[in-house]
C-alpha cells in the first residue's frame, strides 16, 4: 500500500521540480524529503525522480504518480471544505422524531430558528408513537427525537442518552355548563361522580387517569375513549363528560371548554429529547438542542 502523505510530498517535488526547494517550502530539511521519497519508490517497487545537479526529473511511472497525487490533493481538499460545511451547518440533513402534542406545541418554534439560522441544512421531522419513535432511532432513520415519561414508566436503557426539556403537568377539562366551570382548579376527589372522557387503545393519559383516580379513592366512570384531544374536547363541550389532559395538549382550546389547574397529587409527564447513547450528535443536531431547550423555557415560564 503507498503512503498517502509521501505521495503528496512527492507531488509536491514534482510541482517545484527539485528536492531543495521542496524542503525550504515545507521547512523540512533536504535529507528528510530525500528520504521520504526513497520510502515511496521502494513502496513502488521502481525508481520515480532522476536526481541531476539542477533539481529532478521525474521518470514515466513519476509523472503518472503526480498526476494521481494531484487529483488525491483535490480530493482531500474537497472533502476539507465538505466537512467544513458540515461543521458550519451550511450543508447535511438533520432528521429529528417526535409526537402529535409536541409537535403541535414545543417543537414548531424550535424549527422555526433552526430554518432561520440554518437555511442550507435540510430539517425532516417524522411524527409516531413511542415504539415508532424508539424504531427509527435504532435504526438511525432518525438522530435524536423528542419522547415522554411517567414516574412510573420512566426511559431506563443504557443505550439511550435521556435529556430533560421540561415537565408537562395536566389539567382538567369542563364544559362552560358544568358546576366546576367559574372555579380556577379542582382536585380529582372534586370530580369524582362525574363521567369521564379518556383517550382510545390504551393511551398513556387513559393510564394516567387510571392511575390518578386509583390514588384518590374511585375508580373513574369512563364514558367515551376519544382518539384525539380535540374529538376530546369536543365531547367535553357537548356536556357529556369531563377529561384530563396534558398541558402542551391544549394550544387550542374550542368554545364550550373550561380549563382548571389540577390540584396535587398530579401525574406530571416529562417530555425528554432522546438518541441512542452510541451516537455523538452532529453539529446540527447540537444546534437543534440548543433552540429545543430555549422553546422549552419559553414553556416551562408559561405554564
Amino acid at each position: 500500500m503507498l503512503d498517502v502523505r509521501r505521495i503528496l510530498l512527492f507531488t509536491e517535488v514534482a510541482r517545484r521540480g527539485s528536492v531543495t526547494a521542496t524542503a525550504r517550502a515545507l521547512n523540512y530539511t533536504p535529507s528528510a524529503v530525500s528520504q521520504q521519497i526513497s520510502r515511496l519508490e521502494t513502496e513502488a517497487g521502481q525508481p520515480l525522480l532522476e536526481r541531476h545537479a539542477r533539481g529532478v526529473t521525474l521518470t514515466d511511472a513519476g509523472r503518472a504518480l503526480a498526476e494521481r497525487g494531484e487529483r488525491i490533493e483535490r480530493e482531500l481538499k474537497a472533502a476539507e471544505n465538505e466537512l467544513a460545511d458540515f461543521a458550519g451547518l451550511r450543508a447535511g440533513t438533520l432528521r429529528v422524531g417526535t409526537f402529535p402534542t409536541v409537535g403541535a406545541s414545543l417543537l414548531p418554534q424550535a424549527v422555526i430558528a433552526f430554518r432561520e439560522a440554518h437555511p442550507d441544512v435540510r430539517l425532516t421531522v417524522r411524527s409516531a408513537r413511542i415504539a415508532g419513535l424508539w424504531s427509527m432511532l435504532e435504526n438511525r432513520e432518525i438522530e435524536l427525537s423528542l419522547m415522554w415519561d411517567y414516574d412510573w414508566c420512566r426511559i431506563d436503557r443504557e443505550d439511550a442518552a435521556v435529556t430533560p426539556l421540561l415537565d408537562d403537568p395536566p389539567a382538567l377539562l369542563v364544559s362552560d355548563r358544568h358546576p366546576f366551570a367559574g372555579r380556577g382548579s379542582a382536585s380529582l376527589a372534586d370530580l369524582a361522580g362525574d363521567p369521564w372522557i379518556t383517550r382510545a387503545e390504551s393511551h398513556p393519559v387513559a393510564e394516567a387517569l387510571d392511575r390518578s383516580c386509583r390514588t384518590a379513592g374511585f375508580e373513574p366512570q369512563i364514558v367515551y375513549e376519544a382518539h384525539d384531544y380535540q374529538e376530546a374536547q369536543a365531547m367535553v363541550a357537548a356536556g357529556i363528560g369531563v377529561a384530563l389532559a396534558p398541558t402542551l395538549a391544549l394550544e387550542g382550546i374550542r368554545p364550550g371548554v373550561n380549563v382548571l389547574l389540577l390540584q396535587p397529587p398530579a401525574p406530571v409527564r416529562r417530555i425528554l429529547l432522546v438518541r441512542m447513547a452510541d451516537h455523538a450528535l452532529t453539529p446540527a443536531a447540537q444546534a437543534f438542542t440548543g433552540l429545543l431547550r430555549k422553546s422549552a423555557a419559553t414553556r416551562t415560564a408559561q405554564i
